[in-house]
């Protein structure tokens, strides 16, 4: 409800079946995040989320913080085999081989950036504002150039099972693209983009 008032919000059609997705729709999904570490978390989750429900990965968030050292890439970065092996064993998060893989590679990357003094978020940032200048989109679409663009830079960094959609649906969770329904009450439209 809104306060004041007698009308239910209205948010986009996924985040109603349930209250946590509700209340990650409402707090978290496409506000605007710019801290490079918090970037790397959600690139995280998103690559797990890859060919699974959204709300599989929030019921296993925590777990995940905790497996992967409260998403610190420079510990993760140092993860060996053993460490490899012990998370497919770890039923409190989703046991995929390549993704836990990716996820070891991906804070290789974010690391071998952040040591040669290049920072991830500004690196994603500029992207996306540099796109938004000439390209528009409903912020909608399970994929885009600017997806497929995004995708293949992060992969030239060497991160991995980053494809256009996952990389459409990071910038949508982070807020680099408003992915809400025009309907929702959380919708920014393309003109107050951050």
């Amino acid at each position: 409800m809104v306060p004041g008032s007698t009308h239910a919000l209205v948010r986009c059609g996924w985040a109603e079946a349930n209250d946590l997705l509700r209340t990650y729709h409402d707090r978290e999904w496409g506000q605007p995040v710019t801290q490079s570490r918090a970037l790397w978390e959600a690139l995280v989750l998103e690559t797990f989320q890859a060919g699974l429900s959204w709300n599989t990965v929030l019921q296993k968030r925590e777990n995940f913080r905790a497996a992967f050292c409260g998403f610190d890439p420079h510990k993760v970065a140092a993860f060996t085999p053993d460490d490899q092996a012990r998370l497919m064993e770890n039923t409190g998060i989703i046991r995929s081989r390549a993704k836990i893989a990716a996820t070891i590679a991906n804070a290789q990357a974010w690391l071998a950036m952040h040591n040669a003094g290049e920072d991830f978020s500004a690196f994603a940032w500029g992207m996306v504002h540099a796109a938004q200048a000439h390209e528009r989109g409903t912020g909608l679409e399970a994929q885009t150039p600017l997806s497929g663009r995004v995708a293949k830079a992060l992969k030239h960094k060497g991160f991995r099972f980053v494809g256009s959609t996952t990389a459409q649906a990071w910038m949508q969770a982070v807020g680099m693209l408003d992915g809400h329904e025009a309907a929702c009450f959380c919708y920014r439209g393309a003109s107050s983009r951050p």
